[in-house]
């Protein structure tokens, strides 16, 4: 049942990054940008944007429209945060890009956020030393 839930919950930390960089790339944000941007199912996608939209976590204008609501920014703004983070440190240790960014999505999820602060502050200074 735990994993389940993990699973539940890594799945909308994609989604809510996901909706996050596409805002910050298009004027607008619709279920076929990210359906398009994750490679996943329209029908999959509907799923998720009701399962956002109940969290309070993004808004859905008339139009299909996507917002991320204040809530919904704040998470997904910590998850790309991280991402970008692990991503740069394992590209620095001399991990391919793609490589690294793939295993970034999976730490990003994962980390407890005690763990997370330390490793931000040493990864920095390590990075900002080179």
């Amino acid at each position: 049942m735990g994993y389940i839930q993990h699973k539940s919950e890594e799945s909308l930390e994609d989604y809510l990054e996901t909706i996050l960089i596409l805002s910050r790339r298009l004027p607008t944000v619709r279920s076929i940008d990210v359906a398009n941007e994750l490679d996943f199912s329209k029908p999959s996608v509907s799923v998720a944007v009701k399962n956002l939209k109940n969290r309070n976590y993004i808004t859905v204008s008339g139009d299909g429209y996507i917002s991320l609501t204040e809530t919904g920014k704040e998470l997904a703004e910590k998850v790309y945060e991280c991402h970008n983070l692990l991503t740069d440190w394992l590209v620095h240790l001399g991990v391919n890009p793609e490589i690294a960014a793939a295993d970034a999505c999976k730490m990003e999820h994962d980390i407890s956020p005690e763990s997370y602060e330390a490793m931000k502050k040493c990864i920095l200074s390590l990075l900002n030393k080179h």
